[in-house]
Formats: C-alpha cells, sequence, structure tokens
C-alpha cells in the first residue's frame, strides 16, 4: 500500500528527456530576426539571379536565335526567323558536322571504355590505404584542377615534332598535332589524362562511404575480392555511376579548350563545340546557325542530366 503514491508520482513525473527535446524544440521553432531573415534571402536571390542571367537566359536566348538567321550585326527588329532551316542545313548542308558528331562519339567511347575504368580501377587501389596513398591522390587529382587549355600546351611538350620528348625517345618525327590521321588519339590521350583523376575522385569518395560489412560478408561466403566488388561493391555505388556517366558525356560534349588550342577544331579535330565558335565568334558570324549547333549540344546533355536528376529524386524518395 505504501508503494503505490510513490509509483503514482513517478507516472506523474515527466522524464527529463522528453523536457529536455521540448524546450529543443521550441528554441529551434523561434522566429528568426530581420538580420537572420534578410541574410537568408540574399543567399537565395543571389545565386538565383546569377544562375538565371548567366545561364538559364543565355540558354533560352540560344534556342530561339537558332530559328534565326541572324548575324550579330543588325538590330533585333530585323532578325527574320526561318524555323528548323538552321537545322536542316547543319544536318545536309555542313560538312564538318558528320565528322564532328564521329569524333565527338569517339571521344565519348574513349573516355567512358578506357579512361573511366582506369580511372575506378585507381579509386579501388587507393582505397586500400597502400603506402603513399596520399601523394597518388595528389599526383593524379592535380590534372584535374588545370584547364584544358594548359593541358594542351602541358603535351606540346611531348607531341612537339621537333623537340618533343616522344619523338625523341622513339627516333620518330610524327607531327602528333598536325597530322590529321593521328592528332585526334593525341588529344584524346591527354584528355584522358585528366579525366582519370576526376573519376578516381568520384569512386574514391563512394568506395569511402560503402559499408564495410558489406565487405565482410562476402569475404565470408568465400567470394573474390574481384567478384566481391563486382557482386556487392558495385551496386552500392550506383548513384556514383550516375553522375559518372553524366560527366563522361558533358565532358566529351565540352571537349573545346583543347582541341581549340592545338588547331582551332580543324584539320581533323572538329567537334560539334568548336563549330559552335567558328560561326558564333569566327569570320562567319552566324548567330543563328550557331545557335542551332548549340542547341543540339544542349538537347544531348539535357538528356543526360535528366537522367541523373530523375535517380536521384527517386532514391530520395526511397
Amino acid at each position: 500500500m505504501s508503494d503505490l503514491p510513490l509509483i503514482q508520482a513517478d507516472r506523474a513525473v515527466p522524464p527529463p528527456a522528453a523536457t529536455t527535446s521540448t524546450g529543443g524544440r521550441r528554441r529551434r521553432l523561434r522566429l528568426l530576426s530581420r538580420t537572420d531573415r534578410v541574410v537568408i534571402t540574399l543567399m537565395v536571390l543571389v545565386p538565383l539571379l546569377l544562375v538565371t542571367g548567366f545561364v538559364w537566359l543565355p540558354a533560352v536566348a540560344t534556342v530561339l536565335l537558332s530559328g534565326t538567321d541572324w548575324d550579330g550585326i543588325g538590330p533585333l527588329n530585323e532578325i527574320d526567323f526561318v524555323g528548323v532551316r538552321n537545322y536542316s542545313d547543319v544536318v545536309n548542308i555542313y560538312p564538318p558536322f558528320v565528322p564532328a558528331v564521329q569524333h565527338n562519339l569517339l571521344w565519348l567511347a574513349a573516355l567512358f571504355v578506357v579512361a573511366t575504368p582506369f580511372g575506378m580501377f585507381l579509386a579501388v587501389l587507393l582505397d586500400k590505404e597502400i603506402r603513399g596513398s596520399r601523394f597518388y591522390q595528389t599526383a593524379l587529382y592535380l590534372p584535374v584542377v588545370l584547364s584544358l587549355a594548359l593541358i594542351g600546351f602541358v603535351w606540346q611538350l611531348l607531341y612537339s615534332r621537333d623537340q618533343g620528348l616522344i619523338n625523341a625517345v622513339f627516333g620518330s618525327n610524327v607531327d602528333w598535332y598536325g597530322d590529321s590521321s593521328v592528332n585526334i588519339w593525341a588529344v584524346m590521350v591527354a584528355s584522358g589524362w585528366r579525366h582519370v583523376g576526376y573519376i578516381m575522385l568520384l569512386y574514391l569518395a563512394g568506395l569511402k562511404g560503402v559499408d564495410p560489412s558489406l565487405r565482410e560478408a562476402a569475404a565470408v561466403d568465400g567470394a573474390s575480392e574481384s567478384r566481391a566488388f563486382f557482386r556487392v561493391v558495385f551496386p552500392v555505388l550506383r548513384p556514383i555511376n550516375i553522375i559518372v556517366l553524366v560527366v563522361t558525356v558533358i565532358e566529351s560534349l565540352r571537349a573545346f579548350d583543347l582541341v581549340w588550342v592545338v588547331n582551332k577544331g580543324r584539320n581533323g579535330l572538329e567537334l560539334i563545340s568548336a563549330l559552335v565558335t567558328q560561326n558564333v565568334v569566327g569570320e562567319a558570324s552566324r548567330i543563328g546557325f550557331g545557335s542551332a549547333l548549340a542547341t543540339i549540344m544542349l538537347v544531348v546533355s539535357l538528356v543526360f542530366i535528366t537522367i541523373y536528376l530523375a535517380t536521384v529524386m527517386r532514391e530520395n524518395r526511397e
């Protein structure tokens, strides 16, 4: 009988944790001060204005101008709309377009089949915390921070016909940048050198987030290291794989800096991005025609970006 009031009292007293939790929620629900609201508004508004002004408006203008024959000189009110004529001309009567598409596809294949798997392989090795892994990570990632234009100059030291290291070592006299039969392969090697470091970093970050118990369970089941990676670890890296796919496609489309430094995208180095520049800012000054080429690049990029966003949103809902 004497224990009953004590039990009731215990039931009547709320747990301290609940009180603390309730107080924390109340503190988090406090109204923001005027300064906080101003700061948050600026943090949202300034990036939104920059993205709108430098990304979305130019993209919309490009799509609109692709249906005109504007040369960039006459007034905007005198622009003649020609519908899809520019797209028809690009496909039917513009000789560099087909080689440019072929070179972009070749570039994509080289990055996807050679550079990307090699970057993933390096990430797997570095994930094992081998001796000097920090140094190797820095050395492999260093080309990523360099622009493609600078990479073109760096590889010129290797590819130079008269003073290049490759010709000096092998005693050859190949014009690696000038010969149209080999220059596309030479610049893809230079581009792949940079791409490997980027892919290595993405996969290394993904591997660090893999639950170690998955590998331990696979080892207990007797799976080999390679079998455990492809059957257990690689499927877990699905979000990283989607990112790598999008990055690889975009890199193959925007491979402009390197070929422009070499020979302005001519003589075997035709790319769609180089054709856009030649028509928009080159001597031709065909803004409408160049915008049609740019719109084609935009549509191809948006297809893969949409796939990526759809995948991310679906995983967030799950």
